[in-house]
């Protein structure tokens, strides 16, 4: 379908479900789809860091996509993650996600090999020409170690490189600054600037974000979807209330024991242990070498979603 300009409102980063043996779940993640959609959600992000795309080989990759595609048929924009380390793999991922009927491309700086902004800005224009859709940059320096600034994003917003900005970067001084300069530029009609945070979008929102792609809507959407509408509508103080809601929603992601995992291995395995409880999908492994929730956490993933109202 069509990508609105600028694209705007709640736009989860698909978490990606698997089965016991590793294989992607095309049951559960056409189920994840059907209840997103429903809730009101604007657009779909596949394949990004709430996804494992990092863990998938090209075929599951290519799985994904075909499943989400069919499963939203047309009734929203789906944005496919294009994440690899060089501008030659990831043309390949994106014109692997043309071919499959993607609205739009998403996807960060090079990275394992550190990059100069020249570089980084050839990058993105050289994927937006192959391409041949809308590109979203990926502002994830945690795991990319090349931070997307300024000086970067605005001259090829600018001349119609990027059609957005998904900011991921936790630095919310540099993503106020930029949202200035965006809108003294008059910008801001035609380039979209979506926070990352789940735990800041009414300040981001206010701060004039374009709209939001918050892991946690895998699990609460309908909250996220509430939370912009009342952003848009000006009741500040109601949209105040329900991030403040899932904020605390948001401790499902730390029940990991971090003497024995990393934090992504805990947010992602809360992710899914909730979805599994709430009769989403069907398993919540999460891919090798990640490491499994033990029962210990999924006590306490039940518990926040318990304490959260989507538990009885």
């Amino acid at each position: 379908m069509s990508l609105p300009a600028p694209l705007t409102g709640v736009v989860p980063p698909l978490c990606t479900p698997l089965t016991p043996t590793g294989a992607i779940d095309v049951r559960s993640l056409t189920a994840l789809v059907e209840r997103l959609v429903g809730a009101g959600v604007n657009a779909l992000f596949a394949l990004g860091s709430s996804g494992e795309a990092a863990y998938l080989d090209d075929r599951a990759r290519r799985t994904v996509l075909e499943t989400v595609i069919a499963a939203a048929d047309g009734r929203v924009p789906v944005l496919a993650g294009a994440i690899d380390m060089t501008t030659a793999r990831v043309l390949d991922h994106a014109g692997a996600a043309a071919g499959l009927g993607a609205d739009a491309i998403v996807a960060t700086a090079p990275f394992y090999t550190r990059t100069h902004p020249v570089e980084v800005a050839d990058h993105f224009r050289r994927l937006r020409e192959g391409a041949g859709l809308p590109l979203f940059a990926y502002d994830i320096p945690a795991s990319v170690h090349s931070k997307l600034t300024s000086a970067i994003i605005l001259p090829l917003a600018a001349d119609g490189t990027l059609a957005g900005l998904k900011d991921s970067s936790g630095d919310d001084g540099a993503l106020r600054r930029l949202l200035v300069e965006i809108r003294r530029r008059e910008l801001d009609g035609a380039f979209s600037v979506l926070t990352g945070s789940e735990l800041d979008v009414d300040g981001a929102l206010l701060a004039g974000a374009h709209g939001v792609v918050p892991g946690l809507a895998n699990v609460d959407p309908h909250g996220y979807v509430r939370l912009y509408r009342h952003a848009r509508a000006g009741r500040w103080d109601r949209a105040a209330a329900e991030q403040d809601r899932l904020a605390a929603l948001f401790a499902l992601t730390d029940t990991g024991d971090p003497a024995l995992m990393g934090g992504s291995s805990s947010a992602l395995g809360g992710f899914k242990a909730a979805l599994r409880l709430i009769g989403v999908i069907d398993c919540p492994a999460t891919a090798a070498p990640q490491v499994p929730l033990g029962d210990a956490a999924l006590k306490a993933v039940r518990h926040v979603l318990e304490e959260g109202g989507l538990l009885p």
